[in-house]
């Protein structure tokens, strides 16, 4: 850490003007940016006393090695430029607003004593009953609000029931009809509650019932000539029709099923079920399961089932209501992506509770295939969004880095991390991937990727040496360079500032992760040996138990399942794998691409490129006719007919990979 007072300016260099200052670290970074109406002022409270500092402020000043101030002609001006640097350096130690908006959901509070049907998001509660999906909060209100006329419940706030209850009135919604007004005993308890429960059973599925019901009414009013009665009935039946609607049909009207789909990593399990009921969407339900052992498929549908309806056959009564209920929950098939082993006493169990037959299934094809489909992507999206909110906690990332830094005895924080991959097919198109982790976040624009040639290719260890000599060989020249021109305090201008930046592949990282284990770690730490670096730590990762490797050490480090360091070091494992992947397979792509056509002669490197980019696939292209060929620019009738037969006498010409490769930016973006 660096000492506040080792680059403190004096204090008349300051002016007392408007302005936006910058400070960085010992290798040029941006950690803080803010502005001032008074840069003396405010520069001068960040070293007076910082002892007395908050938390956050006594680590930046420390770890800033600089500050540099850039005066504007007014605080408009200082507004727009501290924006602009935070949005393009990022600092580290700024603020950083994220949108945590999750999936509007209609809520009916069963466990109120007077329930209250409003809109939700976030985590559910007990004693709530969920309804959804919507897209849009707009959404769940219009529903709602053509469900009122029928099923009066309350919707207001507690302050505002309180206020009502006190007063003796109820609010406008009592007035209009669309609040049986509990608030006022307009309604008692019991009463109340049924219309919450008829409310509930009509969004879970019992909608045919009441528009049937209703309609029944209403002719019967009709036929006894209560005209007034009937018309009232027949604008209930339009408005329950028209929030029946909504629920989007997928599926025949007999249609009662479960769909359950779900989505794994090594630690932890996304499971997503969508509740069909008359062939209509009726909710959507998900859970994240740690996994604590080595768990199939199977057994996870078996233990799955037995939570999910478990609890409804410990509730169950018995009674008329309740039957009619658990009927509901427990639908006439389960749809799953594997059968469980014990499947028969799982139906028998279901079918006992539920008091008809259940079946437990996998749909191989049809419209239950495609809506499991989509159910699968739900998961599989849950699943990254569960990891990229883990992710995005600043406590959880905290906490993380903390257990990482204990567990492999390292003595600085971990601020930087970068892990190394080598991807290649049998030692052929070797390349590599670095990735970059910050503060426990991927910082994808130093991100780089490696082409590994000549002696360097024959294993992983020689190729693993070659790649981190050559990332840190291009730190000793920066750093060599930076000692001939080191970082002064004082003012700059904008245009001097946007020049002042400095290679962020330098950066140096507080530990170095590779995917390998004992050679892979010992070829990285003899690289940085080589190079007589001796201040960054190194560390490989087993994939098989998530092991941590240290070089000479002849035992790995474990850390334990449910650790957030865990977490940590396998999501950095698997991002540095994505990118070496996406890289390799460009990179194999082009070259298989490029040597299937290396035997036609006359066609050079343009034309190969045109080709490739019209026909996207190795596949349409062999089998194109002259006249498709013809239709690149550059390609005429002679060019077409030597391509034809040059296709045409090679045996297999589809073998190896079918997709030709994207000529865009891998993994950047």
């Amino acid at each position: 850490m660096a000492d506040p007072a080792s680059y403190r300016p004096a204090p008349g260099e300051i002016p007392t003007v408007p302005g936006v200052y910058r400070f960085r670290d010992e290798f040029g970074r941006v950690v803080y940016v803010g502005k001032a109406k008074n840069l003396r002022n405010r520069l001068n409270s960040y070293f007076q006393n910082v002892h007395a500092l908050a938390p956050k402020v006594y680590a930046m000043v420390h770890t800033a090695a600089s500050v540099e101030w850039t005066v504007v002609g007014s605080e408009l001006e200082s507004l727009q430029l501290e924006y602009t640097w935070i949005k393009e350096y990022k600092p580290r130690f700024n603020i950083a607003f994220r949108d945590d908006k999750s999936y509007p959901y209609l809520a009916v509070t069963l466990k109120d004593r007077f329930p209250r049907a409003q809109v939700m998001r976030g985590e559910k509660k007990k004693g709530v009953r969920y309804f959804g999906p919507f897209s849009q909060a707009w959404a769940i209100r219009e529903t709602l609000d053509a469900l009122l006329r029928v099923f009066p419940v309350r919707t207001c706030s507690a302050g505002v029931f309180n206020r009502a209850e006190r007063s003796g009135r109820p609010c406008l919604l009592g007035y209009i009809d669309k609040c049986s007004a509990p608030c006022v005993g307009n309604i008692s308890q019991q009463d109340h509650l049924k219309l919450a429960e008829d409310l509930c059973r009509f969004m879970g599925g019992g909608a045919e019932k009441f528009i049937a019901n209703l309609t029944q009414q209403m002719k019967q009013a009709a036929a006894d000539f209560d005209f007034e009665k009937a018309a009232v009935l027949r604008d209930d039946i339009e408005a329950l029709q028209k929030a029946f609607e909504r629920n989007a049909v997928v599926l025949a009207d007999s249609v009662d099923a479960d769909l359950f789909a779900f989505a794994s990593d090594e630690l932890e399990t996304a499971v997503q079920v969508f509740y069909v009921r008359g062939g209509r969407i009726r909710g959507q339900r998900g859970w994240i399961v740690e996994k604590v052992e080595e768990t199939s498929d199977a057994a996870l549908v078996e233990q799955l089932i037995m939570q999910v309806y478990g609890e409804i056959a410990v509730n169950s009564t018995g009674d008329l209501a309740e039957l009619e209920q658990t009927q509901h929950d427990i639908p006439r098939q389960i749809v799953v992506p594997t059968l469980p082993d014990n499947r028969e006493k799982l139906e028998e169990w279901l079918s006992s509770i539920r008091g008809a037959k259940t079946h437990i299934m996998v749909s191989q094809r049809g419209d239950k295939h495609a809506l499991l489909q989509t159910v699968a992507e739900n998961a599989q999206q849950s699943l990254t969004l569960h990891k990229s909110r883990r992710a995005g906690d600043i406590t959880t990332r905290s906490t993380s880095l903390v257990e990482l830094q204990d567990a492999l005895e390292i003595a600085d924080p971990l601020l930087r991390i970068e892990c190394y991959d080598i991807s290649h097919v049998q030692g052929t198109n070797v390349v590599a991937s670095m990735v970059v982790f910050e503060d426990g976040l991927p910082k994808k624009s130093d991100y780089r990727k490696f082409s590994i040639t000549g002696d360097a290719a024959r294993d992983d260890t020689a190729s693993m040496y070659d790649v981190i000599h050559r990332r840190f060989s291009r730190y000793l020249a920066d750093q060599k360079q930076r000692r001939q021109n080191p970082l002064t305090s004082g003012e700059i201008s904008a245009e001097e500032a946007a020049e002042k930046e400095t290679a962020k592949f330098a950066y140096p990282p507080n530990l170095v992760l590779v995917d390998g284990g004992p050679p892979q770690v010992a070829a990285a730490q003899r690289a940085l040996d080589d190079l007589g670096i001796s201040d960054i730590f190194v560390a490989g990762i087993a994939k098989r138990l998530e092991e941590l490797w240290l070089p000479s050490d002849d035992f790995p480090v474990i850390l334990p399942r449910s650790s957030q360091a865990l977490f940590l070091v396998q999501r950095v494992r698997d991002e540095a794998h994505r990118f070496a992947i996406t890289f390799h397979r460009t990179k194999r792509g082009k070259a298989m691409v490029k040597s299937a056509l290396d035997g036609v002669a006359g066609l050079g490197p343009a034309k190969r490129e045109a080709l490739i980019k019209h026909f996207g696939s190795l596949k349409v292209l062999a089998s194109a006719s002259e006249e498709e060929l013809q239709e690149v620019p550059g390609v005429g009738p002679a060019m077409a007919a030597k391509i034809v037969e040059h296709f045409a006498v090679q045996k297999d010409p589809t073998a190896g990979e079918d997709s030709l490769a994207s000529e865009e930016s891998v993994g950047l973006s």
